[in-house]
């Protein structure tokens, strides 16, 4: 494989999970005006649904497990290491690499691995609400093998970037100049 097939399924990898995190940010929209219509209805209207109130739930956790991977593509995720900043590209490309093979990859085999009996448990049992809400539990736990899946994905693409750099290739933009996010550069 040419450096050039590397590049092109990196960045074909990383656009399928930014597509896939862009897509569930609206799910903040959606869980904002959920969150509006529960507390209209309960003080405004003295009206309670279990229903609604769990679908906030499911919505704040498909957020979560959704765009967890768009975090890592656009490295917005936690980093809590003195050292890094200091490094070189080079250096940074090597604990970033080392990270996602010895650290990330196996988290998401493990998270995967665990929560496979859970889910297909609850896929079993056609799993819903005990208190009257929502009858589709199975499918808020399934994100539980969404997640390290697309995790998996992004760190596949992270490992792709980040050895290309070593390879001496210059590396790919996280995001291009129109798709910024409106609070860099202040």
């Amino acid at each position: 494989m040419t450096k050039q097939n590397l590049q092109n399924g990196q960045q074909w990898l990383t656009a399928f999970t930014t597509t896939i995190g862009r897509g569930s940010a609206w799910l903040a929209l959606l869980l904002v005006l959920g969150i509006v219509l529960v507390v209209v209805l309960r003080y405004g209207f003295n009206i309670g649904n279990i229903a609604l109130q769990e679908s906030l739930t499911y919505l704040h956790g498909s957020l979560f497990m959704l765009a967890i991977a768009y975090t890592l593509a656009e490295d917005e995720h936690v980093r809590v290491d003195v050292l890094y900043q200091r490094f070189s590209p080079r250096g940074q490309a090597w604990v970033n690499l080392l990270g996602t093979l010895f650290l990330l990859l196996p988290i998401c085999v493990a998270i995967f691995w665990l929560s496979l009996d859970y889910v297909a448990s609850s896929w079993r049992e056609q799993e819903g609400s005990a208190n009257g809400g929502l009858p589709y539990v199975y499918l808020l736990k399934s994100l539980l093998l969404v997640l390290p899946a697309l995790l998996s994905v992004q760190a596949l693409a992270e490992l792709l970037r980040h050895g290309l750099t070593l390879l001496g290739a210059p590396l790919p933009p996280r995001t291009t100049e129109h798709e910024k996010h409106p609070e860099e550069g202040l």
